[in-house]
């Protein structure tokens, strides 16, 4: 391309759900109650495990640390959807741009550790119950936690680093609802080759490992269960696992299907519908799906409303 008839970009539009016209105020209105949503469940879930000392355990600061991290992922993105939705104007400037999505990477990511910390505990308290006290302290807690903080942190800000210093020219016009890396891409003039590869590689990497040690620690605690004598055994000890496997499975499946392809297989309709999952509708479901099949939480709610 011509450099002469290169511009450089100071701000991005945001063009999300523009393309429904009349709708958006119900779309308005239904993500707002979904972000409602998002904030109560996840707040009296940490609430909850904060004051009742029944709860502080490693699973449970997990769970709490997961709620903060969903209440964190999905304030990243969806008020400013709500504001875009309401307004004419829909541009976001460029130092927003990368802002927004070094942080939507960075705590998103963070999700798919924790999870894979939920899973490990889980494999400790089966696995090996007499060494849980020594391999799921307070310290190893810490420990595991923010080193996954660093981890996260330094692949989004590498990720961002590389985007924002790609050359930007022609049209501004973002076709989602949050600057996500595989529509930005399309607006670049640069050689997208390394880039392309890296983002391919590294989304592999930072999800897969995670993912890999899931499934690994569910091969032991299957194996565990199996040799398990009775059926109530069997039935009582996978039920502790059971609501993680689903936030498992729905946050996985949203999640790759996005970011795990080359960019230039994304369809902008399927991206927002997959995109809207992972960063709205299951931030909403976890406290309800942990709460509602764990009975130390409703009892830990019941308590809190009885006083």
């Amino acid at each position: 391309m011509d450099k002469g008839n290169q511009t450089t970009l100071t701000e991005f539009i945001l063009l999300g759900f523009s393309d429904l016209g009349e709708h958006q105020k119900f779309l308005f209105v239904l993500f707002l109650m979904m972000y409602i949503l998002t904030l109560f469940g996840n707040i009296i879930i940490v609430t909850l495990i904060v004051k009742d000392s029944c709860l502080h355990t490693p699973m449970y600061y997990l769970l709490s640390c997961l709620s903060v991290v969903d209440i964190g992922f999905t304030s990243t993105t969806i008020p400013n959807l709500l504001i875009n939705l309401l307004l004419e104007g829909k541009t976001i400037s460029f130092m927003g741009c990368f802002t927004q999505m070094f942080f939507a990477h960075s705590i998103g990511n963070m999700d798919s550790f924790l999870l894979a910390l939920m899973a490990y505990d889980r494999y400790v308290a089966i696995c090996r119950p007499l060494h849980y006290t020594m391999m799921m302290n307070i310290k190893m807690l810490l420990f595991l936690v923010s080193g996954s903080w660093v981890i996260v942190c330094l692949h989004s800000l590498h990720y961002t680093v590389r985007t924002s210093r790609l050359t930007y020219c022609g049209s501004n016009k973002i076709y989602h609802f949050y600057c996500e890396i595989a529509p930005l891409l399309k607006l670049s003039c640069s050689d997208l080759t390394i880039i392309t590869l890296i983002v391919m590689v590294e989304a592999g990497f930072i999800l897969g490992v995670p993912f890999l040690c899931i499934v690994i620690s569910y091969v032991h605690i299957l194996n565990t269960i199996i040799k398990m004598p009775t059926a109530i055994a069997k039935r009582k000890t996978f039920s502790t696992c059971s609501s993680h496997i689903a936030v498992v499975t729905l946050f996985y499946w949203s999640t790759v299907s996005v970011f795990v392809r080359p960019p230039s297989s994304t369809s902008v309709l399927s991206d927002r519908f997959l995109s809207l999952m992972y960063l709205a509708v299951t931030p909403m479901l976890n406290p309800f799906i942990y709460s509602l099949r764990n009975k130390d939480v409703i009892g830990a709610l019941r308590k809190a409303l009885g006083r």
